[in-house]
């Protein structure tokens, strides 16, 4: 500082000294550029700093991660550093820009804080470091690629909403104090025949025996499969709220798999368009959620029809007859006339088929609108909106299907109840 400032102390006194207007300006100007050349002679690159990242990995929506870039100073003379961090906006660093001073053969941490607001595997771009000049003069900047990850994973709100399945699942196995017994495949023991039982249960050789009609009892089977099957193409993409309805279909394959998982079934998963995007084998229970929640958290839309066809041989390769097929894609009436409604008649012929969809609250709301012409109009379009989306349900149920079509809010525990129902109905 004393060096800069006695410098300065020259170069104002010299229009002082020298007399001649030209030779103080060319003097002036020399003794500047020699000042800029010393300057930037005194500052060192930026190339020569060590820099490392130590990145959050991942973090669920709603929740912090911390990172830390580390910067080692390798010369002989102290630094002043001023970097830029340029992540993407919805990674939520808190704050991208830092300075610090780091003393010669030292190392200094600038830590970072991130709070993502979407779902996704979010990168920065670029680290920009800026080194200061001894004099003050100049600044020497430089591009560092240092990369850094982020994997934003989903929220998974309705993880609120398993307590209370898991212990319908209970009674349903007969676990828990209400002891209740499906129709499935599975034999569990043998009782009185009361009033409205199926005569197809009478196990006639232990009536010979006890000479009273006894009847067999059967409970839903475990270790079935459970194929889900996530929609990605462009209807997927419509925004229902402030989230896309993929989210909302996410948000209920992840409650499907927990809740299937606990009740000893396989899940698998699959993420399709025109081609599949994620395969989630899911051979392992304990593991089967965290695989689910990292392999769909990248998981984007994609502005195309999707291939029902293919959808269809997929689900032919990967499940088993009998199993059950959880399709999550939005009731669209065009989408489904070109190629759902046949799809889904045969996926239903050979599994029990759920069709599950998010749909928008706001129509119910439009559809009540009477305060002006425009409000008409859209309470009209609304109106024909739900028409075509009921229609396109019955069409579905036609077919076979166990329909699910409700706000993106209920979605979720929906589709878990619909899986109850049939595990207590003793179709799984």
């Amino acid at each position: 500082m004393r060096l800069r400032g006695a410098l300065l102390g020259v170069v104002g006194a010299l229009p002082i000294v020298l007399v001649p207007h030209w030779a103080t300006v060319l003097v002036c100007a020399l003794v500047w550029v020699a000042l800029l050349v010393l300057d930037l002679l005194l500052t060192p690159s930026p190339k020569t700093l060590l820099v490392r990242r130590r990145s959050p990995g991942q973090v669920r929506l709603g929740e912090e991660g911390t990172g830390r870039l580390l910067v080692t100073n390798p010369g002989d003379r102290g630094v002043d550093v001023r970097l830029r961090d340029a992540w993407n906006p919805t990674a939520g660093l808190a704050d991208q820009r830092a300075e610090l001073t780091i003393p010669a053969r030292e190392r200094r941490a600038v830590d970072q804080v991130f709070r993502p607001t979407r779902r996704g595997r979010h990168t920065s771009r670029a680290l920009v470091l800026a080194v200061r000049g001894r004099l003050g003069l100049i600044e020497r900047r430089g591009t560092r690629q240092v990369p850094g990850e982020l994997l934003a994973l989903h929220a998974f709100g309705s993880r609120r909403h398993l307590p209370s399945r898991m212990r319908r699942l209970r009674e349903i196995e007969g676990l828990a104090a209400v002891h209740q017994r499906g129709q499935g495949t599975e034999f569990d023991s043998l009782r009185d025949f009361v009033d409205g039982d199926d005569v197809r249960s009478i196990d006639w050789r232990a009536t010979a025996r006890r000479r009273s009609v006894v009847v067999r009892t059967w409970r839903p089977e475990r270790d079935r499969h459970v194929l889900i099957v996530v929609d990605t193409s462009r209807t997927s993409a419509g925004r229902v709220g402030d989230a896309p309805r993929l989210d909302s279909a996410l948000d209920a394959t992840l409650l499907l798999t927990a809740l299937a998982a606990q009740a000893g079934d396989r899940v698998d998963v699959l993420c399709a368009d025109r081609v599949p995007h994620v395969q989630v084998h899911g051979g392992n229970a304990r593991t089967v959620l965290h695989d689910v929640v990292a392999a769909t958290a990248p998981v984007e839309p994609a502005l195309v029809e999707s291939d029902w066809e293919m959808v269809a041989s997929e689900i032919r390769r990967r499940a088993r007859r009998g199993a059950l097929v959880v399709l999550l894609t939005p009731i669209e009436p065009g989408a489904a006339g070109q190629g759902l409604l046949p799809v889904a008649s045969r996926i239903a012929a050979d599994h029990p088929l759920i069709v599950g969809s998010a749909a928008d609250p706001a129509l119910a709301s439009m559809a009540r609108e009477r305060g002006s012409i425009g409000a008409v109009y859209r309470a009209a379009s609304a109106e024909q909106e739900t028409i075509e989306r009921e229609g396109t349900a019955r069409a579905l149920e036609r077919c076979g299907a166990h329909v699910v079509d409700v706000v993106p809010d209920d979605l979720p525990q929906a589709i878990a109840d619909q899986y109850l129902a049939l595990k207590a109905a003793g179709r799984l």
